[in-house]
């Protein structure tokens, strides 16, 4: 249970400081030197290496073909990218790019509403449901260049319709429709993951309590220009706390950033009409490792403001979540001690991103 009621400090909007053209950032939001992002050769980096790798782009139409080696393939290919990257890009995924739109179009008009109204949906760290500008709780921390909306979409006993937005016009049936269609594309993906690690296709569905008490929810992120983008990051390194998160990126503005294998950041360009898919923490621990839960951030821009759309599918809160007994054996012991969800995002409900220090907290001792 979150002890946490309210906020150390008063919350200010990201927001409102880029819209008051300040020159510098303030010190609230600076970076310690370890953390900036060095966006020239980044950028250099991501676009010119030969040794840096774009993550996988997957034509999920190979899962529902009659072509038996295209599907071999297309399961293959989803298998190497949760084992190697944790992260991948899906085209052809079932979701028309007209819902796509008009699912950022709706919170771009959301972000844009005069602030009072914005406020009426202020959120608290209780249940972080609504308009918020903060993770973590811990009174003076360096905080990070974006404001953000979270709301829960399932299961049905934590949907809230008043904590949904009102305005604008009809954007709880767009939210509706665009959710049910991320839970239907996320049901698909365990089946696959499942299958890929060699169990019967309903495995980690259930290990995650099953469909109807999976949890679903959406974070909104909105990243405001930022005078100083290389003093600050607009989401600080953290691996996802929970199942599955499939991203709707921002088409005109990069800032997802992951960590890749030699640890450099590697910019993700977005494919177009793709998703974003990457391995939260709590299939890392199902799979005993064998998928990877990637750190990653999101750096800011100082010319356009960016909006991107975060679907985390997530275990019940109080099922216990340990490596599956089917992937453990004396070659392969448990990597992990048991938890709950519930237990586990607790951590960043109160500590705010941490890179991995989480889940490296609940290895097994050896």
């Amino acid at each position: 249970m979150n002890i946490f009621q309210d906020w150390p400090e008063p919350i200010v909007r990201v927001q409102s400081l880029s819209e008051s053209n300040l020159q510098a950032i303030p010190n609230r939001y600076v970076k310690p030197l370890s953390q900036r992002p060095n966006l020239i050769s980044e950028n250099y980096h991501t676009r010119n290496n030969p040794h840096t790798a774009a993550i996988p782009i997957i034509d999920l139409g190979g899962i529902y073909t009659n072509d038996i080696t295209l599907q071999a393939k297309t399961l293959d290919e989803i298998s190497k990218a949760c084992r190697e990257w944790g992260f991948f890009q899906v085209v052809n995924h079932g979701m028309s790019p007209q819902l796509m739109e008009r699912a950022k179009e709706i919170w771009r008009e959301f972000f844009h509403l005069p602030m009072e109204l914005k406020n009426m949906h202020a959120n608290s760290p209780k249940t972080y449901e609504g308009y918020g500008s903060r993770l973590g709780v811990e009174k003076g921390a360096i905080l990070d260049w974006s404001d953000y909306y979270y709301l829960h979409y399932q299961p049905l006993s934590l949907k809230d319709y008043t904590k949904w937005p009102s305005l604008p016009l009809h954007c709880r049936e767009t939210l509706e429709d665009y959710c049910k269609e991320m839970v239907k594309l996320c049901e698909n993906l365990m089946m696959i993951l499942s299958r890929n690690l060699g169990l019967q296709e309903d495995r980690l569905q259930n290990a995650f309590g099953g469909k109807d008490e999976a949890g679903g929810c959406l974070r909104v992120n909105y990243y405001p220009k930022c005078p100083q983008p290389e003093l600050t990051l607009g989401l600080s390194p953290h691996s996802d706390p929970g199942g599955l998160t499939i991203l709707l990126p921002d088409e005109h503005v990069a800032g997802l950033q992951v960590r890749g294998s030699d640890d450099a950041w590697i910019t993700v360009e977005p494919a177009p009409h793709a998703l974003i898919v990457n391995i939260g923490d709590q299939i890392q621990m199902l799979s005993n490792s064998v998928f990877k839960s990637i750190e990653h951030r999101v750096i800011v821009s100082p010319a356009e403001e960016r909006l991107s759309l975060a679907f985390f599918y997530n275990p019940k809160g109080n099922v216990p979540i340990e490596p599956l007994k089917e992937l453990v054996t004396v070659d392969s012991p448990a990597l992990y001690t048991s938890t709950t969800y519930d237990q586990y995002r607790q951590f960043i409900r109160t500590q705010g991103p941490r890179n991995k220090s989480h889940i490296d907290e609940l290895r097994s001792p050896r």
